[in-house]
């Protein structure tokens, strides 16, 4: 394919080239078969998956986990974990040439240089041994035979180009000493640095919150379109999808099972499953009100996967077809294919998800006294910070700085900001896993601020916490059962192991499990699973307030459905309260019934659900809500991008006056020396000088 150079705008010098035309094919993937040999047989991950990808299209794959979306794309890449990973069958055409028939050298030289993969973590990705400057040379000393003056000036070139400010300075720092966004624009940096013609991203920005998201995406999406560069996405956030994706391929179990244009799939899907997907995200762009619709059920088990219709098991339109015979991936539209056999009753209109309603929410006395009120709070860290080669000193990370608020009974108070914006520090000072350096922190009129380990204990009991990871926050040599039943025992709320299975059985019911699972061990759960058995070990203590630490944040769209709208279940049945801590504005919207945001340890704004998300008075609100993007790729195209400038100021030496005026654009020379009180405006409390 011939190259064109061209002076690309606004790169900051650096030259752009454009690969070839739109119309011809870069990337066929042809009935590709991939499977895993385990000792507990043999795991068909990929089966006769094809797709295409055009120079300057975005393609994204969706579906849940496990489905092989990550599977495909690293048989693209030649990085099959060998040599249980195999291609059984199909062809890779990139570029006019089959990769699966190249050699392992051919193929080193095609990837880094003509296919470049940016990966889920960069902080796993990135060496931590080596300086940036060494990470992003490399391929151009490797693949371009550049010198390594050169390579350095190209180096300085990419930085700027992916956003990073003092490149030169930066090219000698390690990726610790870089944010999670800037550590994954240098991922970005290390893809483009040899003009790569095609780009692999796996699940580029969930790390990421919601203005650095959005920062990445609209740079790798410009790139794109202006250098030609042809892009695989692979994500489960679908408002992503819809913003920046040109065509979609939703995969399940394997296999993919709808593909057609980002306004075909999200306006007119022909898939049941796709259409549950669709349904299962809250959306910022929607009333409140209705609960969240799921998918129940699990994938099947690809070591021996349903002999018709995978989706069969879980879909509520099966008829006996379906469970005999496996659909063809047949045309429903222009360019739009789907796998099912109701694919003309879903066109006709045909409803796969009956509408649900939610049971009235609890009236909340805001005129009593509150069952959390924190008052000046202040928790603070001291680390040490190098002044020279061989001396060092104490420095102060504020992480909370002076904050206050009150839960009252049966509310749900949602906390949201970026990473490293207090919001967790908070969480743990109030359950005391931190301790803190100033403030009240007063639980049913009790302050816990100084109190002993041994006076805390039977507070416990009555405060819990949903961590974000379950995986690690459970015992992996305990049993479900023995996980959930500990605190019952130690605590005295059962007398006797036989009457703390019985309620261990009650509670996996009621969480949505089954009793038998209670023999299982954790790592034999899904991640959705394990999440509520989480669940299921706070509600044994029988407490009065849960703590829910990004408690969906790691899980699948349809999952998150799930576990949401348990929690709101729970809390009815069980008349709880919860401080809910999430980055997902969406998700926070949807189960709060106030909010709060967080910016550098400090309160931004403070106000009642509907009316945040109405009337937004704080700037930096404005600017997390125009960052967002909503599942729906027509009002996409109505939004000009928003995305919020610059990085979030280190905690070590944060700005003086207001600690948002480094980002914001209405700052004066008052905000950047007065630091702005918490005050009530129309409803809200807000702590800015422009409100």
């Amino acid at each position: 394919m011939a190259l064109a150079e061209t002076a690309a705008p606004e790169t900051g010098g650096v030259t752009a080239v454009a690969h070839g035309k739109g119309d011809e094919v870069l990337l066929s993937v042809r009935d590709l078969h991939v499977h895993f040999h385990t000792s507990r047989g043999i795991v068909r991950a990929v089966e006769g998956v094809s797709y295409e990808v055009r120079p300057g299209e975005v393609l994204a794959i969706v579906g849940e986990s496990g489905c092989g979306k990550s599977v495909s794309s690293l048989a693209v890449m030649g990085l099959l974990a060998k040599p249980a990973g195999r291609v059984e069958k199909g062809e890779i055409i990139f570029d006019g040439r089959d990769l699966l028939k190249l050699s392992g050298e051919d193929m080193r030289a095609i990837r880094g240089r003509d296919i470049a993969m940016i990966f889920q973590e960069p902080m796993t990705s990135l060496n931590p041994v080596l300086t940036i400057g060494l990470q992003v040379m490399e391929p151009l000393l490797i693949h371009l035979a550049m010198t390594e003056a050169q390579a350095r000036a190209r180096a300085v070139e990419l930085l700027t180009l992916v956003g990073i400010t003092d490149p030169d300075r930066r090219l000698d720092q390690y990726p610790h000493q870089m944010s999670g966004g800037m550590r994954q624009r240098i991922m970005i940096a290390i893809g483009l640095a040899c003009n790569p013609k095609l780009i692999i991203a796996d699940e580029p920005t969930t790390a990421l919150d919601v203005t650095i998201q959005a920062q990445i995406l609209e740079l790798m999406k410009d790139l794109s379109r202006r250098l030609g560069i042809a892009m695989v996405i692979i994500t489960h956030n679908l408002g992503i999808v819809a913003r920046y994706a040109d065509r979609v391929a939703v995969m399940y179990a394997a296999r993919i099972v709808e593909t057609g244009s980002a306004d075909d799939i999200f306006l007119k899907p022909r898939h049941p499953y796709a259409v549950g997907l669709m349904r299962s995200v809250p959306r910022l762009d929607r009333p409140r009100g209705a609960r969240l619709q799921t998918i129940e059920g699990m994938p099947p088990d690809l070591r021996n996967p349903p002999v018709g219709c995978r989706f069969a098991p879980r879909c509520p339109l099966k008829i006996a077809v379906c469970e005999a015979q496996a659909p063809d991936l047949l045309g429903v539209g222009p360019a739009h294919f789907a796998r099912c056999h109701r694919s003309a009753d879903l066109a006709a209109g045909l409803a796969v998800f009956a509408e649900e309603g939610t049971a009235p929410s609890a009236a909340i006395d805001y005129t009593g006294a509150p069952i959390l009120a924190v008052e000046g709070l202040k928790t603070h860290f001291w680390v040490s910070r190098k002044t020279s080669w061989f001396s060092s000193e104490l420095a102060t990370v504020k992480a909370v700085d002076d904050v206050s608020f009150a839960i009252r009974k049966g509310e749900t108070l949602g906390l949201v900001g970026e990473s490293g914006c207090g919001k967790t520090t908070v969480g743990r000072t109030v359950l005391r896993l931190e301790n803190p350096t100033e403030g009240a922190i007063r639980f049913e009129g009790q302050d816990l601020a100084h109190l002993s380990q041994k006076e805390l204990r039977p507070v416990r009991r009555r405060m819990q916490v949903v961590f974000q990871d379950p995986f690690s926050s459970l015992n992996p040599r305990m049993t479900v059962g023995d996980i959930i039943a500990e605190p019952m025992l130690v605590h005295g709320i059962a007398a006797t192991k036989a009457e703390a299975r019985a309620r261990v059985d009650d509670y996996l019911t009621r969480v949505g499990l089954f009793p038998y699972m209670a023999e299982r061990y954790p790592h034999e759960m899904s991640g959705g699973q394990r999440q509520r058995i989480g669940i299921a070990r706070a509600l044994a203590f029988e407490p009065q307030l849960i703590v829910c630490d990004e408690p969906v944040s790691a899980l699948d769209v349809s999952i998150q459905g799930q576990v949401i709208n348990l929690l709101e279940d729970l809390k009815r049945q069980f008349d709880l309260t919860f401080l809910f801590i999430a980055h997902d504005l969406a998700v926070v919207r949807h189960i709060s019934d106030r909010i709060i945001v967080m910016y550098l340890g400090r309160i931004m704004e403070v106000a009642d659900r509907d009316a945040l998300y109405a009337e937004p008075l704080h700037p930096y609100t404005r600017a997390l809500l125009d960052a967002a993007p909503v599942p729906d790729p027509v009002k996409e195209r109505g939004r000009k991008p928003r995305a919020l400038a610059g990085e979030i100021p280190s905690p070590l030496n944060p700005p003086k006056g207001c600690v948002f005026h480094t980002r914001c654009p209405l700052a004066d020379d008052h905000c950047r020396t007065v630091v702005p009180a918490a005050r009530e405006l129309a409803g809200h409390v807000v702590a800015c000088h422009k409100a």
